[in-house]
């Protein structure tokens, strides 16, 4: 990982933060490494945003400690902590310029001309609009005025750049195209960044590590890889990608390996450190085989939908509804109504301890 020299680390220590009687973040204890580009990831709610603005000193906590570098900042205004802050709205002055915008900062600071005109040409050259500094925000599309307010945010070369949910307002195509753009330039920079959003895909894109939130508490925190095959506990599965949960047996353990029984297939996966006996199966859509014929769980095809690289069906089974991606569809696309089996493949299986009611016994 590239880290720039005043790449800052971000420590938070027990911090907690109520409005009024509602608990918003319970006791968040986290740290980040400079450089490093981490995402504050969950529903509506969650504490996510709240957590970012007491980082950015936008609110207080009411109680623990934030650090930046060596300085507890927990009492500092937002202008002494030397961050940045890109929101989800762009935030940008409608009367100035690109260049004007991008500048503003910088003039606030009371910089020499020459210092502001040379870093406000390099950072928008960094981001691809060195040629419409003289343009107004209103003639700009929802991409470039995406870039000015990440230009406005890295002309200040802050330790620490804070991401509101920067790319909400755009449409999934281009909001694939920035989510890339601000992680090539982040690697680049070597700057320590916070992403903060609902978005899974765009979090385990973008991400060296995420931290998923749950009712102001922390859920897990792990690279994208490990909270996608191994998540702490049913609600991170739900929330990182698509997901079955189906009932399950562990028959037999051994170290980090489980012989686990789903319906009548058995197999060797890996597990954390549970008995045998009945759990939960995580198993991830595209880690199911379906066939017209075969030995594994039968069922009936309810729905399908066909996305030109993939087929996505629901399956009825003796289990319950099953979501089932088909990347391969070596038998073609399948028909609502047929009845297939599908096989589970060890990979993308993942027993976890919270057993839902009504289970396998």
């Amino acid at each position: 990982m590239n880290q720039a020299p005043d790449a800052a680390r971000v420590v938070l220590e027990h911090v907690c933060k109520r409005f009024g009687r509602t608990q918003v973040v319970d006791d968040v204890s986290l740290e980040i490494e400079p450089g490093a580009l981490v995402t504050l990831l969950g529903p509506s709610g969650c504490g996510k945003t709240t957590t970012l603005r007491i980082i950015a000193g936008l609110e207080t906590a009411t109680s623990g400690r934030v650090f930046i570098g060596d300085n507890d900042v927990t009492r500092l205004p937002p202008n002494a902590r030397d961050v940045t802050m890109m929101f989800q709205s762009y935030a940008l002055f409608p009367h100035l310029t690109v260049f004007e915008n991008v500048a503003y900062g910088l003039r606030v600071l009371r910089r020499p001309e020459a210092e502001i005109a040379k870093a406000v040409e390099e950072v928008l050259s960094m981001v691809g609009m060195a040629s419409l500094g003289t343009r107004s925000p209103s003639a700009l599309s929802g991409g470039q005025q995406q870039r000015v307010a990440l230009a406005r945010a890295l002309v200040l070369r802050p330790k620490v750049l804070l991401f509101d949910e920067p790319l909400s307002n755009l449409d999934a195509k281009l909001r694939k195209r920035m989510r890339e753009e601000i992680r090539l330039l982040q690697q680049r920079l070597g700057i320590t960044a916070i992403y903060v959003t609902h978005d899974q895909a765009e979090a385990l894109a973008i991400s060296d590590r995420i931290v998923v939130m749950q009712a102001g508490r922390i859920a897990q925190i792990g690279g994208p890889i490990e909270l996608y095959r191994a998540p702490a506990n049913r609600f991170v599965a739900e929330f990182i990608g698509e997901a079955n949960f189906l009932p399950a047996r562990i028959e037999t353990v051994e170290g980090c390996w489980a012989d686990i029984t789903i319906g009548p297939q058995r197999m060797r996966v890996l597990s954390p450190q549970l008995p045998p006996g009945p759990v939960t199966a995580l198993v991830r859509p595209e880690a199911i085989r379906i066939r017209s014929r075969g030995d594994g769980l039968s069922g009936t095809i309810q729905k399908l939908s066909y996305l030109g690289s993939s087929a996505d069906y629901t399956v009825d089974t003796a289990l319950g509804s099953v979501l089932v991606t088909d990347y391969d569809m070596s038998e073609g696309v399948l028909t609502a109504g047929a009845t297939v089996s599908l096989e589970c493949l060890p990979h993308g299986v993942f027993p976890i301890a919270d057993v839902p009611p009504g289970t396998c016994a």
